[in-house]
């Protein structure tokens, strides 16, 4: 069984998000989703509420094969004792490529054997961040077309 973990924050899950995990689970056999801690972001929802909403818009779209848990150690770390030697990570733009570059160089040194799989994002999704959504939103934007409903529920 080919297993990926899907690390991010999540804060919220986004329909970008959803949609670099349909098309994940079209390579892999299961894929985890995998809620972490950034310390760089000050995070708007608790991580047992992003699992949560995680969890609901999966049930919600019909989603299977696929499983939802919070970590909060190196990401290598936990894709290694899950037998997940592959991790997950969306690009949506230029901007997003050096980012990923380092943290793929990271997790290599880390741990060489879990290998970072890149899925760009649509045209549709590009524009979509947790950050600008949350942002949109705090400014009176109806922002319900950009997430599913277990998050405009929350907000």
């Amino acid at each position: 069984m080919k297993i990926a973990v899907y690390p991010g924050s999540f804060d919220p899950i986004t329909n970008g998000h959803l949609d670099i995990l349909k098309r994940a689970l079209s390579v892999f056999d299961k894929v985890i989703v995998l809620v972490s801690s950034n310390p760089n972001k000050k995070s708007r929802f608790t991580p047992k509420e992003r699992k949560e909403m995680i969890e609901e818009s999966l049930l919600e779209l019909g989603i299977e094969n696929t499983e939802v848990d919070v970590w909060d150690g190196l990401t290598v770390e936990y894709a290694k004792k899950h037998n997940a030697p592959h991790l997950i990570r969306g690009l949506r733009a230029v901007t997003d490529f050096e980012y990923e570059f380092q943290l793929a160089s990271a997790n290599e040194i880390a741990d060489p054997s879990v290998d970072m799989v890149f899925f760009m994002s649509k045209i549709s999704t590009s524009y979509i961040s947790s950050s600008m959504i949350m942002e949109l939103h705090d400014n009176g934007a109806d922002v319900s077309s950009l997430v599913p409903k277990a998050v405009s529920k929350r907000l």
